[in-house]
């Protein structure tokens, strides 16, 4: 069934001008701080799988376009059609997976691999396997698991003042400042500062040399077993269970009722469609959709999809310039960004621990699944939110069914 936006927010005055929803600045900047977020750190373990294989420099900046392009498309396409904050992003654990095996196998036979990857992807989501799954999870559970991944994003805020106090200080005082008076403003604030005082201090290093829009690269793919063994299998599951699974939750502890079927079953065409020019996995953030889904960037959930928008629209334009911009992304200094990261997903932080608690009858499992998620443990090659998720679901649905005592 398809489900849409959770409308519990407060219906707007009458009596003011309607504006459209994309006219948010808060969205707007939402939106570039999750691909602030993103650039500054999953991508470079996409640069480290392509060091691993020693890909061509034209096979890599193939790749980025590739990932970019189609995460901004998708995340697009899906938030004006939803009407809610979807973010797509590229599968960080893929990436992770394939700088340990790519080196294994010619980049023809991974591309294979990225299409079966992908070709199964499409499968569980038009299948509605996906969303079935889902559907056991109870709600608190979900925002137990996003309390513990934000959980390292807001120490990672204050662990960054150890090497750099004076900026920690002066962006999280003009984010505080701003959310007493004008609160949509208060995370622009904050990255305002931190960019005027790095650009003062002479921190931002940027690598001009190859300015210049990127060359997507075809490669024909070669289907071969021990790729599809070895990659395409790894690369489904991982990415199923360490980032779909975990992008539909973010989404339903914002308030919203997505259809996991249908978001997946668009990641997975987006990855298929683009495999070819070395897409390894198109899927729902985690981490950076929960940037795009807080109060801060509209007091109406429904007008959030603004912020999804946003971020797909940059996403895009990173893409087309090729891998000059993800050089000014990563030429930030990384205190700046712990900084704007653990700021922006304060309140959604805020609200995660709440609605995790709230419910008695799955409160052990809420614990249990934030535990684990900020734990960062893995097992199996899976990440720590998957076993946060099933431990906490499994715990939930048990707890809730003892019968109750009376004293």
């Amino acid at each position: 069934m398809n489900e849409g936006p959770h409308r519990t927010a407060p219906v707007a005055d009458r009596t003011e001008p309607a504006r459209h929803p994309l006219l948010n600045v808060s969205a707007v900047v939402a939106g570039l701080v999750a691909v602030v977020v993103a650039y500054a750190g999953p991508m470079a373990v996409v640069f480290q799988a392509a060091d691993a294989a020693s890909l061509r420099p034209e096979t890599l900046e193939s790749w980025v376009w590739a990932v970019s392009v189609g995460s901004g498309v998708t995340g697009l396409v899906l938030s004006w059609a939803q009407r809610m904050p979807v973010v797509a992003a590229w599968s960080t654990p893929g990436a992770a997976l394939l700088a340990s095996a790519l080196d294994r196998y010619s980049f023809a036979e991974a591309v294979g691999a990225y299409l079966v990857a992908a070709a199964l992807t499409v499968l569980v989501g038009a299948t509605g396997l996906f969303g079935a799954l889902m559907r056991w999870m109870p709600p608190s559970v979900a925002s137990a698991m996003l309390a513990g991944i934000l959980l390292q994003f807001g120490m990672d805020l204050f662990l960054a003042a150890e090497s750099d106090l004076w900026l920690v200080a002066a962006m999280l005082a003009a984010y505080l400042l701003c959310k007493v008076r004008v609160p949509r403003w208060s995370i622009a604030a904050a990255l305002t500062t931190g960019c005027v005082i790095v650009a003062v201090t002479g921190r931002f290093d940027w690598d001009m040399d190859r300015l210049g829009p990127a060359r997507p690269e075809f490669t024909a793919p070669d289907f071969s077993l021990g790729a599809v063994t070895g990659l395409a299998l790894p690369l489904f599951l991982v990415t199923m269970a360490s980032q779909n699974a975990p992008g539909v939750a973010v989404l339903r502890a914002g308030g919203y009722r997505p259809d996991p079927n249908r978001l997946v079953l668009g990641t997975g065409i987006a990855s298929t469609v683009l495999a070819p020019f070395g897409c390894h996995a198109v899927n729902l953030g985690a981490i950076t959709a929960a940037i795009c889904t807080g109060p801060e960037v509209h007091e109406q959930p429904e007008r959030r999809f603004a912020a999804g928008v946003y971020c797909g629209a940059f996403y895009v334009v990173v893409g087309l310039l090729g891998t000059a911009v993800v050089g000014l992304f990563t030429a930030v200094p990384g205190p700046l960004v712990a900084s704007i990261a653990g700021i922006a997903l304060l309140g959604a932080f805020g609200s995660a621990t709440a609605a995790a608690t709230r419910a008695e009858e799955h409160r052990e499992g809420a614990v249990l699944t934030l535990l684990t998620t900020a734990s960062g443990m893995e097992l199996f090659g899976i990440g720590s939110t998957f076993w946060g998720l099933l431990l906490g679901t499994a715990v939930s649905l048990l707890t809730s069914r003892r019968p109750s005592r009376t004293a």
